[in-house]
């Protein structure tokens, strides 16, 4: 039987205008589409008529089909000949697990295509009117996961906090105070710039700013949750001039109340 083939695309950061071409294509051709939880179901009415839609959408602790037997779907529909849509959010390569599908759909030799999306750590900031590089404020950037395991290594912590500008942290609401006072403890000031972005790029966007000390009471205040994307350094403050989405709903205390003078 011939094998049919693998797309694993992105699907963007939640705003289903930010959805590549590319992506739309595949989901118009795809026999099986299997996708995640965080997808924006308006993406999924590009999906062809007939086409079968499996979702295997994950919570922390509560995963509808775990990696290993989405693997195996993927394989599977594939080896039955069809052509499969692997949409995630955000972008596939972007702690999306695309390269463990990657990696095990190469190793049965079923053809597959990388359709890169526009992750949420850059498009969530973007929406929030913070670039997350500028010339005056950032230069380096780091992306993280939210979800640290419980020793993790110091020198690394040293590192984010005192050699990279900007750091953008996924899937780390439930892990916001641990991140915020390893940093601190790091050697990264408490007065930092910071912020919390819940629902970015969608009329559901909410963004909360505050010095990184004080995030993680003001983000409790604010009930803001996952998905949310939390970007800590100086190009926060760029916000004050640059807030442009006029569908946010804005709950932060301003970045003018901040105090960076030295003591």
């Amino acid at each position: 039987m011939k094998k049919g083939c693998v797309f694993l695309t992105g699907a963007g950061p939640g705003d289903p205008k930010l959805l590549t071409l590319r992506a739309v294509e595949t989901l118009r051709i795809s026999d099986v589409v299997v996708y995640d939880r965080l997808v924006n179901q308006e993406i999924l009415q590009e999906v062809k008529h007939g086409a079968e839609k499996i979702y295997c959408g994950k919570l922390p602790k509560n995963h509808t089909l775990r990696q290993e037997q989405i693997n195996h779907i993927l394989s599977e529909k594939a080896l039955e000949g069809k052509v499969v849509t692997r949409l995630k959010g955000g972008d596939p390569f972007v702690f999306g697990r695309g390269g463990e599908e990657a990696v095990h759909l190469a190793s049965l030799d079923i053809p597959f295509e990388v359709i890169p999306g526009i992750t949420s750590g850059i498009a969530a900031p973007a929406y929030a009117g913070i670039p997350v590089t500028h010339r005056a404020f950032g230069g380096t950037l780091a992306v993280v996961t939210g979800h640290l395991p419980n020793e993790q290594d110091k020198e690394q912590w040293r590192a984010l906090a005192k050699g990279i500008d900007t750091v953008v942290f996924y899937m780390g609401m439930n892990q916001l105070e641990s991140i915020t006072t390893r940093l601190i403890d790091s050697g990264q000031s408490p007065d930092t710039p910071a912020a919390a972005i819940e629902w970015g790029t969608t009329s559901r966007q909410r963004t909360v700013t505050a010095a990184l000390t004080s995030l993680p009471s003001e983000a409790r205040k604010a009930e803001i949750s996952n998905p949310a994307i939390i970007i800590v350094g100086e190009v926060v403050q760029l916000r004050d001039n640059m807030r442009w989405f006029i569908g946010e709903a804005d709950i932060a205390s301003e970045l003018s109340a901040f105090t960076h003078n030295e003591t």
